[in-house]
């Protein structure tokens, strides 16, 4: 297959800016535009993008030069368009829509830092970015100077971080921790030390931030990740290449984060070259994620089902590191939930039946001798996760159920304790608080 260049673009009222300063991130950053009046020079704006950007309350609006050069001004439908310029679709409220659908702020035991999951943490470090998606999560809080985190709150978040031991893993985010000052940057950097994440689209919006100092500071910090925010092939350019190739050259491996949209990518064969053209800049396919319920955000939407489609297409059809995880985050912050077609059709004590991409369909025998008691040992000292052991924990003899919230209560319907009622009737043997026996102690 031929390999086509990757292009590098420029709106035609830039034209005449010289190359030290269309290359300078700060340029970029201090010529963003976010007005109907300024967005309207460079391409025509349709009646609802005007509207929206008149409206009062509206989300944030700023695009650096870079990043609307790439828009096509005669296609009202072009997908880099629609992810940045707001249209009044914006401001319809559907069903289930929440502020803050991923409960964050609930799961924050200080401000700005999400814990979630056991080993893993959140770090709010910044609510500013160098463009802002229509579809942004935390659009109640991205954009807002007012919401911007103190030195106070900074150091909460590094002592949580310090007297909680089962975190190994931080992940910066915001707002894009990018556009923070380099010496700021730094800072967190050597604080955390033990970072391994960093979310940032930064790269996508304005590559010519990622410099050789940024990347000499990034790589004294290794074991450092960092995953990019790319959606459409149009957004990778001659530039976006070689701000990846800095930082692969860096040692830093490079995940992609996509959402599926609706009228953006929602096209298996959009995704499958996206996925193709990622691999080429050696970014690895991470997360395909569905459009989460936050405010704003309602015309982005597409059912579930086409995800299923678009990862059908995929699976099978192309490299398999080439292929995302397709990716619910759970509303009400139950967190991140693979979904994927069904490629388990039925199994019996003794055999699996099993379907390909093609619709092959196969059996596996399983093996009749194999012994639980006999596999492989754990000799170092578990992880403790504390309560959220999951079903995983069932799988592993910790619990044999899973209650939910009030279930006990429920059922005891208001009645007395009485000689019937013995907790020790259903604590299963070997399983859990029975493992010592029938449930003494």
């Amino acid at each position: 297959m031929a390999k086509y260049p990757f292009p590098s673009k420029r709106a035609a009222i830039y034209r005449d800016i010289p190359d030290e300063q269309w290359n300078n991130w700060r340029w970029q950053l201090s010529h963003r535009l976010n007005t109907a009046d300024e967005i309207g020079q460079v391409i025509p704006l349709t009646e609802s993008e005007r509207r929206a950007l008149n409206a009062p309350n509206l989300f944030r609006v700023d695009i650096t030069p870079y990043f609307i050069s790439l828009v096509d001004p005669d296609d009202p439908d072009d997908p880099i368009r629609k992810q940045v310029i707001p249209t009044d679709a914006e401001m319809v409220p559907f069903t289930a829509m929440m502020e803050d659908s991923l409960a964050e702020d609930r799961h924050s035991p200080v401000p700005g830092l999400v814990h979630r999951y056991p080993d893993r943490v959140l770090m709010l470090v910044t609510t500013q970015c160098a463009s802002y998606c229509r579809y942004c999560t935390r659009s109640r809080i991205v954009g807002d100077p007012s919401a911007t985190f103190s030195r106070s709150e900074f150091e909460m978040q590094l002592e949580y971080i310090r007297r909680t031991p089962q975190i190994r893993d931080v992940l910066l985010s915001g707002g894009d921790p990018l556009v923070l000052a380099p010496k700021i940057l730094d800072e967190i950097l050597s604080r955390l030390r033990e970072i391994e994440h960093i979310g940032t689209r930064v790269p996508v919006f304005l590559p010519m931030r990622v410099t050789d100092e940024l990347c000499e500071m990034l790589q004294k910090y290794h074991p450092l990740w960092m995953n990019i925010h790319v959606n459409t092939p149009n957004e990778i350019t001659k530039e976006l290449e070689e701000a990846c190739d800095k930082l692969t050259r860096a040692g830093i491996p490079l995940g992609n984060q996509a959402v599926l949209l609706a009228g953006v990518n929602d096209n298996v064969e959009v995704q499958r070259q996206l996925v193709h053209d990622l691999v080429r800049i050696r970014v690895r396919p991470y997360y395909l994620y569905q459009c989460d319920l936050v405010e704003g955000a309602g015309h982005f939407r597409t059912p579930v089902g086409k995800g299923i489609e678009i990862m059908e297409g995929l699976r099978g059809h192309t490299s398999g590191y080439a292929v995302h995880q397709y990716i619910i985050d759970a509303p009400g912050g139950g967190g991140k939930i693979p979904v994927m077609p069904n490629y388990l059709l039925s199994y019996s004590d003794h055999k699996v039946v099993l379907r390909n991409y093609e619709g092959y369909i196969t059996t596996y025998e399983e093996p009749v001798d194999y012994l639980p008691e006999r596999a492989a040992k754990f000799k170092g000292e578990k992880r403790p996760e504390p309560g959220q052991t999951g079903v995983h924990g069932l799988l592993q003899g910790e619990q044999m159920f899973i209650k939910p919230e009030g279930f006990d209560e429920i059922h005891d319907r208001h009645g007395i304790q009485h000689r019937l009622k013995d907790e020790k009737k259903w604590q299963p043997l070997g399983i859990g608080s029975g493992l010592k026996g029938n449930g003494d102690e």
